[in-house]
Formats: structure tokens, C-alpha cells, sequence
């Protein structure tokens, strides 16, 4: 009988999860022969035009053809060198992913037409990306230029060589047609680029509880099964993925929940996903299995979804929409068998029009499209649109281990975050909570602008969305929360629809704080808060930020108007003022909320070392 250690993946314990798996832990009669790999039809397989939507197809191409026909261009040094000569990062970045997309949408039309229109453009595109140095981004780079003998294994040198894997596997005899020994080049360069570099060093991110892991592991998978021609070297590179992958679900909270934030789940547990999908696919569905913290992972996206199109956006989320794709979400909902996912995946491709128009979200998929993804969403298509609409509307989630509650009561969304400022991603907003009415963002978490050079340095905490006084949270004797993991939270007292916690333990010793209870109780006709608080002595007036979208107005004591909602306050127990804070906004933030943000500011009035304040979120305002 064969020995099919697979079975064991994301099941074993925690103590085992660090090891690095070496060739004996994968028996190689388990995978299939170099080439032999078959998880999807051909390009030239009749498959892609008798199962797609003639919609859908025809979408995928007349987005390509205004692709066809240009030029292939370098990748500047110079603007790769701009990383380390000021911190910024997004003008070669945008130069690397537009040219990445234009691949991705032309080989995507080819798979839809299969008439051979957009080869030409394919093959150059190939040698073109073939050609560059390194398929990484300069902020993930030792050097200001990238050379031949530094194939350091980041995300986007992963990412770039799954890309190129799938697109040399699904046209491959399209491409020898055209190009004869093509995807041996392809493959060489795959080789040096990720293959031999990532099975020979034992990489930080192998061992990591975040989303470099699931996230390059999936598309070193991918690489292993197409493009590796050693049986042994193969069995080697599936065994450490698998030592990866247990080591990233082990770190992971037993509640399932990202403290990365919704925004990476994506790439997180969404990739932990991908990789058991390629390895049923390449042991012949016998092997694999999902464990029910895995399963917790998965489930994590559609607890933390508001409605409208909205979600949860703790931590480094880009923006408070839903950044899950249907090209991830369909085919998981399927394997999983999850009717709940299964509604949410079919209510994100109706809201999204996938029937109508797939092109545009491919386009959006990621920082360039998913190819393989799209191409497994497209393989179960008829499945996934035959599904039922259902937009997820859980009345209270709790995620003990991240400390993070959900209230939906009538119209009024509340999320409250506690935890430690020292979780992956993390801003500074412990006790910090959102509000949403009839389905629009009130009480917002801003979230994260543009990355630069600072966002992941040692000036982190200097750029002010990351800081708690840009979070709906109080400072505290003139002091705010502190960065690092000891800067925690205590849950005080939970139940459905209410949160206690104790965020004292968030801030330094400078803030004199001995206790600091908030409590956020959910309610059809709004959200109360109540601050409890006890200090060792008095330096300053404590002030509660409340950050929103929403133009306010102060319209008489005790209300603040924020549209058709308000703020109400104990006039005798705190004064209001209202700070216009759009100016800080970058082009990121614009993009997200317009270039409209102001800061509530409720100055307690009292200096005692004791008190307790009240003030309510009303869904209405009267």
C-alpha cells in the first residue's frame, strides 16, 4: 500500500508543525511524474468553450484586445532603485503589475477563443518576463537593483513564476507550436528563480503564521507540480510546503480569525486553501483533508462581512469593501460543501456581475490577476452559478482568541476589537470599534494608506493611521496606546451583542491608567459605550476619538448630527469638537472614502481620578 502521508497535512500538532519535512516524508509513487500533472483542460480543449458563458468568454477577449499588438517593455532599474533612495514603492510597483495584468489578460483570452489570435503576444510577453532580472519588488530586495545571483523568494518572485507555471501548462501546445522549446525555458527559469532557491534555504516566511507563507507556498506548489522534472527534488519541494503549511495553521488562533484583517485573508487562509486544493488534485483526491481549525480560517471571511459590500477592516485592510473574490470564494464554497459560503460566494459574483462581465473583477483579482485562480473557478463554473444568493447577516460572532465581537441588531452594525498591538499587520487600536448603519460606514476604522518605505520600518508608528489617536479609542492623561505585544486588552465581560474589556493594559505607564473598562452594547435603536475608568493620577483631560466619513454638526447640546444618525452625550460630563483631518488622507485613502474624514473629539470635563461616561451611537438623529 502506498504511503500517503498527505493525509496527515494540517492535522498534525503544533510541536511538529516547525520541522522541515524532508524527501521521506512524501513518498514518491503519491505524485504524479514530471508532466504529468493534469488539474485542468488544455487551452485547445474544446472544455473552455463548451463550458464557459458565451458572456463570459467574450468578456475575457475584448478586454485583452486593446493589449494585443504593443510592445513589451523593461522594467525601469531606476525606478526599482527609488525604493531605497526615498521609500517609495508603488511606481515600479504599478509599472511591474500593469505589465504582469496585460500576460494574465491576454493568455485568459487565448484559453477563451482558443483560435490562436493572442499567441504571438503571449510568447513575447513570456521571454519579456523571462528576461527581466528578478520577478520580486525593491522593497523586499537587499540592493537598490536586482542582480542574476540574488533570486531571493519573495511574494511577487512567487507569484510572477505561478503565473508563468499556469499559463506554461494550460497553452503549452499552443506555445512549442509556436515557439518550439518555450516552456523549457519557461521551466529553467522557474527552477533558478524559485525552485532551487526556496527547497535549499530554510526561509522565514516557512515557519511564519502570516500571509507570506500560504501565499508563496501556493504558488511554489504550483511550480513544483508543472515545472519540476526531478520525481525526488518534487517529493523534497511538496514535503516542505506541507512542514509550511502546518507551521501556518498552527500559529493561527484555534478561533480561525486573520489578524492580519479581512483585507489579507485573501492571500492568507484563502492560499492555505489553494495548496490543498493542488495537492488533492495531485494525489487523485485520495489524501487530503481539511481540519476544522482550517475550516474556522476559511469561514473567518463571510463572519467578518458588514453587508453592502462592506466588511470588517481591523488592521492593514486597504479598504472596508469586500476584497474576497469570487475567483477564491466559488470553488471554496464548493469543496467545502458550506451552504452559508456557498450563499455568500453566489451573492459576491451577483453583486459583482462575474455572470456579466468576469473581466473586470479578474482585473481586480489581486495586484495582477490570478490566472490559475481564474482558471479553477472557470473549470466549476456551471456549478458556482447555479448556486443561491445569500448575503451573510450572522446576528453576533465572537472570536475569542483575537478578541473580537460582531453585533447586528435591525439596522445597526457594531464590531469591537480587542487583542494586543503586537498582532501581525498591526495598528495601535486596542478596544477600538466600527459602526455601520442600514448597511453605510458611521464610525469607521480609516484604515491603511499607501505603503512606503516607513509602513514596514521602524517609522511604522509614526504615520498616523496607525496610531490610536486615529482610532476610536480615548487618550488617555494626554497619552496614547503603545505598540508591541504586552500592550493588551482583558475581557471583562462578554454576551450577545455587548463586550467588556479593560484596554488600561494598552497604554504605556506615562498614561497613569489602572483600569480603563469600555463596554459596547449593540441595540436595534443604536450602539451605547461606556467608559469606567480609574487612574493613578491626573496630567490632562482624557478625550475620546470618534473617527467618521460623515460631515458632523454639532446642532445643540448633548447631539451631534452624522446624516441620518447622531451622537448623543452628556453635555455636563464631556465637551465636542470637530477636526477636519481629509488633508492627511493620501490618494490610497481617497480612493476608499473620498477626500472627506473628521475626528470627533469628546473632552472629559471632570479631573477626577475615577468616573464613568456615557454616549450613544443612535440609528437616528432625533
Amino acid at each position: 500500500m502506498r504511503r500517503l502521508l498527505f493525509v496527515l497535512f494540517l492535522t498534525l500538532s503544533a510541536a511538529s508543525a516547525t520541522a522541515v519535512a524532508s524527501r521521506a516524508d512524501v513518498d514518491i509513487d503519491a505524485l504524479p511524474k514530471p508532466g504529468q500533472f493534469r488539474p485542468l483542460p488544455r487551452s485547445t480543449d474544446s472544455f473552455w468553450r463548451d463550458s464557459v458563458p458565451e458572456s463570459m468568454r467574450r468578456s475575457y477577449i475584448e478586454c485583452a484586445e486593446p493589449y494585443s499588438g504593443r510592445p513589451w517593455e523593461s522594467l525601469p532599474a531606476t525606478l526599482f532603485a527609488e525604493f531605497k533612495a526615498n521609500g517609495n514603492r508603488t511606481r515600479y510597483e504599478k509599472a511591474c503589475f500593469d505589465k504582469r495584468t496585460r500576460l494574465a489578460l491576454l493568455a485568459m483570452a487565448e484559453v477563451m477563443e482558443g483560435e490562436g489570435r493572442f499567441v504571438g503576444d503571449i510568447v513575447d510577453g513570456l521571454l519579456s518576463h523571462c528576461e527581466e532580472t528578478w520577478w520580486g519588488l525593491p522593497a523586499h530586495y537587499g540592493s537598490s537593483i536586482p542582480v542574476p545571483d540574488d533570486q531571493n523568494v519573495d511574494l511577487f518572485n512567487a507569484e510572477t513564476a505561478g503565473m508563468l507555471a499556469w499559463i506554461r501548462y494550460v497553452m503549452e501546445p499552443q506555445l512549442e507550436a509556436s515557439a518550439p522549446g518555450i516552456c523549457r525555458r519557461i521551466d529553467a527559469e522557474i527552477s533558478r528563480r524559485i525552485l532551487q532557491p526556496a527547497l535549499k534555504k530554510n526561509y522565514w516566511w516557512k515557519k511564519a503564521g502570516m500571509n507570506w507563507n500560504p501565499w508563496i507556498c501556493s504558488n511554489w506548489l504550483a511550480c513544483i507540480l508543472i515545472c519540476e522534472k526531478d520525481r525526488g527534488r518534487m517529493a523534497e519541494g511538496v514535503g516542505q510546503v506541507m512542514a509550511a503549511m502546518k507551521a501556518f495553521e498552527a500559529a493561527y488562533p484555534d478561533d480561525g480569525g486573520c489578524d492580519e484583517g479581512t483585507g489579507y485573508w485573501d492571500r492568507a487562509a484563502a492560499s492555505l486553501f489553494e495548496c490543498i486544493r493542488l495537492l488533492d488534485a495531485a494525489t487523485g483526491g485520495r489524501a487530503v483533508s481539511v481540519s476544522p481549525k482550517a475550516r474556522r480560517m476559511m469561514e473567518y471571511i463571510y463572519k467578518m462581512y458588514i453587508g453592502n459590500g462592506y466588511c470588517v477592516n481591523f488592521a492593514d485592510a486597504h479598504s472596508n469593501r469586500m476584497q474576497a473574490q469570487p475567483d477564491i470564494v466559488l470553488p471554496m464554497a464548493l469543496w467545502l460543501g458550506d451552504s452559508r459560503m456557498e450563499g455568500f460566494a453566489a451573492h459576491i459574483a451577483q453583486e459583482n456581475n462575474l455572470k456579466g462581465n468576469p473581466a473586470a473583477l479578474y482585473v481586480k483579482s489581486g495586484n495582477f490577476p490570478a490566472f490559475g485562480r481564474e482558471l479553477f473557478m472557470l473549470r466549476s463554473i456551471s456549478a458556482g452559478l447555479k448556486l443561491e444568493p445569500h448575503e451573510p447577516q450572522p446576528s453576533d460572532v465572537w472570536l475569542a482568541d483575537l478578541q473580537i465581537m460582531a453585533a447586528r441588531r435591525g439596522g445597526m452594525y457594531v464590531a469591537v476589537k480587542g487583542g494586543t498591538n503586537g498582532e501581525s499587520h498591526n495598528h495601535n487600536d486596542v478596544g477600538s470599534f466600527i459602526v455601520y448603519a442600514s448597511g453605510e460606514p458611521l464610525i469607521v476604522d480609516v484604515g491603511v494608506g499607501e505603503y512606503t518605505a516607513a509602513t514596514f520600518g521602524k517609522d511604522r508608528y509614526s504615520i498616523w493611521t496607525m496610531q490610536s489617536a486615529y482610532h476610536n479609542l480615548p487618550e488617555i492623561n494626554g497619552t496614547a496606546q503603545k505598540e508591541g505585544k504586552n500592550y493588551a486588552a482583558k475581557v471583562v465581560g462578554r454576551k450577545a451583542g455587548e463586550l467588556t474589556l479593560d484596554i488600561a493594559g494598552a497604554y504605556p505607564k506615562e498614561a497613569e491608567v489602572r483600569s480603563w473598562r469600555r463596554t459596547v452594547r449593540a441595540k436595534a435603536t443604536g450602539i451605547d459605550i461606556t467608559e469606567v475608568y480609574e487612574l493613578g493620577g491626573y496630567k490632562a483631560p482624557a478625550r475620546l476619538m470618534l473617527i467618521t466619513p460623515c460631515r458632523p454638526v454639532v446642532s445643540e447640546k448633548g447631539r451631534i448630527v452624522l446624516g441620518g444618525c447622531c451622537i448623543e452625550y452628556d453635555a455636563r460630563q464631556v465637551e465636542p469638537s470637530v477636526e477636519d483631518i481629509g488633508g492627511m488622507m493620501d490618494a490610497l485613502l481617497c480612493g476608499v472614502w473620498g477626500d472627506r474624514m473628521y475626528r470627533i473629539v469628546l473632552t472629559v470635563k471632570s479631573d477626577a481620578l475615577s468616573g464613568k461616561v456615557r454616549y450613544r451611537i443612535n440609528a437616528g438623529s432625533r
